[in-house]
């Protein structure tokens, strides 16, 4: 049987759009901050040399700087302001959340409700201060020991730090208004509109390089053939669910007995999103960024031996991308996700069970043996999409970075964005339909009023 939200969900039309106004004003207010977003991508941090840097960056468009500037939506390869990228805040965020599951007093603060979620969300930011700090120091060092710049010395590094880390808190801040007040997750909007702004480029110097010879057609086809199918994997993989039966008991209520009820407990087969592929790229980008910029002086000399084993493409990365991204799966959907000990406890309070086990401790256990042998498909289609396009762009020499985290993310925001969209349409039917049967009780009131009154 189908439900009468899920009758009304699959009749909503986009042409209701017109009719809902406070949506309207949610999207123009989304997409106002995001060209916000896309302007201070273009304004540069003083003191960098642009055509040292535009030479730089060609050469590295290829590899880990084409990653990088992917992420920030091509503010690090013109040096803007929001060269940081949100990247600062979502490592703490993931680190508090991780610390949130693992310390008793932050775990007592997330059940406090409101006030304990507004602290939570103040250490976040203190983490997000910190971890720009230490970034943007390393950059500018970075910067400076590349030949990067103009004028270097201490003004120059402190200039830079303050503008990097200011930029980053001031995409914090977008990211929340436009959460509370437009459509969709403010923070992954910025992630998910850096990687779109970038695809026009890198899809004109891909045709370019087929023109020039330099890739041929059949490599192109494929490459194309490729995204599409990648694609369409994630969004199958991320739509798939193992559901639970969950069964209700009878229950009487006065002299009335109710039949009991049944449902299902869905299991994502990748409870934990994109998270752990974003957690595992910035373990790996923060040596490599550094590397990178360092132009092999000093410290940059063991920074590059590193990036050699550790490079995209290398061995040694896969290995390291493919373990990391295996373990944050787990340890996020365990810690963070979904707890079988909560959820057990959850249906024991509203009396179901899932038939054959037992409520409590055995039904803790038997969730957390599901979602462990969910969680080996899971684990592996994340790995899989990481690591296919890094294998595939290093054996075919593709010029431009195209990574499967950035697929990960833009299909995982379409989707969640497009959903968001549907519910508030679907809440503005529900508000047509209350005023009318409203309008419906006021009219037959009336009507009975005047047969009365005849009478």
């Amino acid at each position: 049987m189908v439900s009468a939200a899920e009758q009304m969900a699959a009749n909503t039309s986009w042409a209701a759009l017109g009719k809902a106004t406070d949506l309207r004003k949610r999207i123009v207010f989304t997409l106002m901050l995001l060209v916000v977003y896309r302007l201070g991508t273009w304004i540069p941090v003083p003191g960098i040399d642009g055509a040292e840097l535009r030479q730089f960056m060609a050469g590295a468009g290829a590899s880990i700087g084409g990653m990088l500037s992917m992420f920030t939506g091509g503010a690090l390869g013109r040096m803007g302001i929001f060269a940081l990228g949100i990247m600062p805040y979502i490592s703490a965020s993931i680190i508090i959340q991780l610390m949130t599951a693992m310390v008793p007093a932050l775990e007592q603060l997330k059940k406090e409700g409101e006030s304990g979620r507004k602290k939570i969300n103040q250490y976040t930011r203190y983490g997000t201060v910190l971890l720009a700090t230490l970034q943007s120091y390393g950059l500018a060092v970075s910067l400076q020991s590349g030949d990067l710049v103009t004028d270097p010395g201490l003004f120059f590094i402190v200039s830079c730090m303050v503008t990097l880390i200011g930029g980053t808190m001031f995409l914090m801040w977008l990211g929340e208004q436009i959460t509370a007040r437009g459509i969709g997750n403010g923070i992954s909007l910025i992630i998910f509109v850096g990687i779109i702004a970038e695809v026009p480029a890198a899809l004109a110097q891909f045709f370019a390089s087929g023109r020039s010879g330099a890739i041929s057609p059949a490599v192109i086809i494929g490459v194309i053939v490729m995204v599409v199918v990648v694609i369409a994997f994630v969004v199958f993989m991320e739509r798939s669910l193992r559901k639970v039966h969950i069964q209700y008991p009878r229950r009487q209520v006065g002299m009335k007995v109710y039949d009991g009820g049944s449902s299902h407990l869905p299991l994502k087969v990748n409870p934990a999103g994109v998270i752990p592929a974003i957690f595992a790229s910035s373990l790996l980008l923060l040596p490599t960024t550094i590397s990178t910029f360092s132009g092999g002086q000093g410290s940059g000399a063991i920074m590059s031996t590193i990036l050699a084993y550790f490079g995209p493409g290398q061995p040694l990365y896969l290995l390291f991308f493919a373990s990391m991204v295996v373990f944050f799966t787990y340890f996020y959907t365990y810690n963070v996700a979904f707890k079988p000990d909560e959820v057990a406890d959850n249906l024991k309070n509203q009396n179901g069970f899932v038939p054959g086990i037992r409520p409590g401790k055995r039904t803790a256990e038997y969730l957390e043996y599901v979602v462990s042998r969910v969680l080996v498909l899971g684990s592996g289609y994340l790995a899989l999409i990481t690591l296919l396009p890094e294998i595939l762009r290093a054996q075919f020499a593709i010029p431009f970075y195209f990574g499967g985290t950035s697929v990960l993310i833009v299909v995982s925001v379409t989707m969640d964005t497009i959903q968001q969209v549907q519910s508030h349409l679907l809440a503005h039917q529900y508000e047509g339909l209350i005023e009318k049967s409203q309008l419906g009780g006021k009219g037959k009131r009336r009507a009975r009023r005047k047969g009365t009154g005849r009478k």
